[in-house]
């Protein structure tokens, strides 16, 4: 790193590790690989959290918590021999992101206004009603995705652990992402419509 800057192959690597870490985990775990693949995971999450410090915005506290989250099971599944402790970071990182969402319900500007306000600070009252109306939402989903995450692990079946953190779980989120812009994009006409 120069001047405090880092890679720019770094959030790209880290960010497709994430979205591949069940499919690293159960393929780890299936063909006895982990030993190698561990310290390489930890690496890449030590490398996300120093460039978390780094960025400003409203995410940066997400961010760094998911990342030393990773850290921390990666480095017991590895001290400890006991691999199942990978399977529980969906459930962290949903745990992670309700704490964050939800606690910031009980502030004067919850994380979804925070992020609405980076595009448009003057935000209408409408605006401030319905970014909390979605943090809401959002809280809904990371308790029953961070609940089947938890089913999955303690059911103990790999290819539906797999099938649900590694596939479902992001179809739903980009559906409700999705359907969210729908949405938004109603009420912004509806405000645009009484001005």
């Amino acid at each position: 790193m120069r001047g405090g800057r880092s890679f720019p192959a770094i959030p790209l690597l880290t960010g497709l590790m994430l979205l591949a870490w069940p499919f690293l985990i159960g393929f780890g775990l299936t063909h006895n690989s982990l030993h190698w693949l561990l310290p390489l995971m930890a690496l890449l999450l030590v490398c996300r959290l120093r460039q978390a410090r780094h960025n400003a915005g409203p995410m940066r506290f997400v961010v760094q918590s998911v990342a030393l989250a990773g850290i921390v099971l990666c480095t017991a599944s590895y001290l400890l021999k006991a691999h199942q402790w990978l399977l529980l970071y969906p459930v962290v990182v949903n745990l992670v992101m309700l704490a964050v969402f939800g606690g910031s319900l009980w502030t004067a500007m919850p994380l979804v206004e925070r992020l609405a306000r980076l595009r448009d600070p003057q935000l209408p009252p409408e605006g401030v009603r319905y970014t909390r109306n979605v943090t809401r939402v959002w809280c809904g989903f990371f308790i029953v995705n961070g609940s089947v995450a938890l089913f999955t692990v303690i059911h103990g079946d790999m290819q539906l652990w797999t099938l649900w953190n590694g596939m479902i779980a992001y179809i739903l989120m980009g559906t409700l992402m999705a359907t969210e812009w729908l949405v938004r994009q109603r009420v912004m006409k509806k405000s645009e419509a009484h001005e």
